[in-house]
């Protein structure tokens, strides 16, 4: 049964996006908010009381010459008032997570959008928190079912703590995460993590006017979006300007393997695309490739001739100087109190089928960055024993299509990946002194195939359960009752640092 109490972990001491506005009627005056550059008119949801402003422009549209260069600052202002009453384009990316916005994904996408309980002004100084998707950095956006931010604010109204929500698209796959020397040089290296960074100084000088306090803004995200929060502790050896105070991470970390690629690996797919667009006699590659079509450069990049690539962050001596671990030994990064937690099964999503044999396994150790003799020590610490694979709640040996060594792999790569880097990351807190709370999810919620999987614990720190099916639990524990938990604990932590103040003030 999942606990009610987070315990600290310190060295002294051991979704429709936002709320669906089809019912949303317009008050007898529509909200609206002034920033630096103009003001805004949002929509009132009677359904949550609360106000939406959707799809606020946080920088120039990064198109032309501006495609493959950090976000730049906005430079216009408006008299009158503009909507901010529809989603913007979901950035261009590839996968499941984008199928069905097919029709309005755009390079010209890097919008946020504000979620706050109605009525509130600027003098409400309302502690922030804002959302980073996951999705490998290669999909994902703000349009996403799963994450529905009303849900959670709505909680933190009912606990009498409330708090604003954010939620940012950044530039994903090829368009966010090219990398070359060129790139490095130029300083454009790391583009959807600068996004990301770029989206949270625009809330230092703008969040104000919708009633948030700029000095309380908790950065939480899931998977990619969580290694996104481990990487912004440590981005320019942890100088972070104040812009947060505190972070969540889902199933990510600082020094997560599945977050960064290595130059080396990243160079031959640039010149890959550098080759399929005809760029290579180009004094100047990425002056070209801004001059490439968008449909032409999307096909390239969605093409097996970079399949593979990741497009993950690189550490490119800028943005990200060293690897995550080295700056949690030497102390440079953020000191900010951390929330963090992996499931029981995070390996079920990564682990490859089609592995039956002793050999193959050691084989897949070996590959993944060690000497046959140490791969041979690692494969001891796995023994070809179900039993203790994963997921617990498969009885014996997977279906044949699996794999005979399947829960093997999936308990090896859900080490490597997630299990092992958080591990890592909250000890280095610890010696630092600095607070974490970790939780670890075991909630099966689909069936025994995935158990406590990769991504199953979203929907209850959004209090975002319906689409589960059913309201059965863990232990008579309901899906009301568990989500109710574990998102009011996440509400606890945005106000207070500590999750433990979950109940109402």
């Amino acid at each position: 049964m999942a606990s009610s109490v987070f315990l600290p972990l310190l060295a002294a001491s051991l979704l429709p996006t936002l709320a669906s506005t089809q019912n949303a009627d317009t008050p007898t005056s529509a909200p609206t908010v002034q920033i630096r550059n103009g003001t805004y008119e949002g929509l009132y949801n009677p359904t949550y009381n609360q106000d939406l402003f959707l799809g606020i422009p946080y920088a120039q549209p990064p198109v032309g010459e501006l495609r493959f260069r950090p976000p730049q600052p906005l430079n216009t202002t408006w008299t009158g008032t503009r909507n901010a009453t529809a989603y913007y384009n979901e950035c261009i990316g590839y996968g499941s997570d984008d199928w069905y916005w097919t029709d309005v994904v755009s390079e010209d996408c890097l919008a946020l959008s504000v979620i706050r309980p109605h009525g509130i002004d600027s003098s409400a100084k309302l502690p922030v928190v804002f959302w980073m998707h996951g999705g490998e950095f290669a999909e994902g956006g703000t349009r996403d079912s799963r994450y529905n931010l009303s849900y959670i604010v709505q909680q933190s109204q009912e606990m009498q703590s409330p708090i604003i929500g954010v939620t940012v698209n950044y530039r994903l796959s090829g368009w966010g995460f090219l990398y070359s020397q060129e790139v490095a040089d130029e300083g454009s290296a790391n583009l959807g993590l600068r996004d990301q960074r770029h989206a949270l100084y625009w809330l230092q000088e703008n969040i104000a006017s919708f009633g948030g306090d700029p000095s309380r803004l908790t950065i939480w995200g899931q998977s990619a979006g969580a290694n996104s929060v481990g990487l912004h502790l440590v981005a320019y050896d942890g100088q972070n300007d104040g812009i947060f105070r505190a972070g969540i991470a889902e199933s990510g970390s600082v020094p997560s393997l599945a977050a960064y690629m290595s130059a080396e690996d990243a160079q031959p797919y640039y010149d890959a695309v550098v080759n399929a667009t005809n760029c290579t006699g180009s004094s100047n590659t990425l002056t070209c490739l801004r001059d490439v079509p968008t449909d032409v450069l999307s096909s390239i990049f969605n093409s097996s001739l970079v399949a593979g690539a990741g497009y993950h962050p690189v550490i490119d001596g800028d943005f990200l100087r060293a690897s995550g671990i080295v700056n949690l030994q030497t102390g440079q990064f953020a000191k900010t109190p951390l929330l963090i937690g992996t499931n029981f099964d995070e390996g079920t999503k990564y682990a490859p089928h089609g592995y039956n044999t002793t050999d193959q396994f050691v084989s897949l150790v070996q590959a993944n960055g060690t000497n046959y003799t140490s791969a041979l020590t690692i494969a001891s610490l796995y023994p070809d024993d179900p039993a203790v694979g994963i997921p617990g709640t498969l009885q014996g040996r997977p279906p044949p299509s699996y794999g005979y060594q399947w829960k093997r792999v999936a308990a090896f790569l859900g080490d490597l990946l997630m299990h092992a880097p958080r591990r890592v990351t909250t000890q280095w807190l610890a010696h630092w002194n600095v607070p974490a709370y970790v939780y670890h999810w075991n909630v099966m919620t689909l069936g025994p195939l995935d158990g406590a999987a990769h991504g199953y614990e979203v929907p209850f720190s959004f209090h975002n359960y319906d689409g589960l099916g059913d309201e059965r639990g863990n232990d008579s524990v309901t899906w009301p009752q568990l989500s109710t938990m574990m998102s009011r604990m996440w509400v606890s932590f945005i106000n207070h640092l500590d999750p433990n103040y979950s109940n109402s003030e």
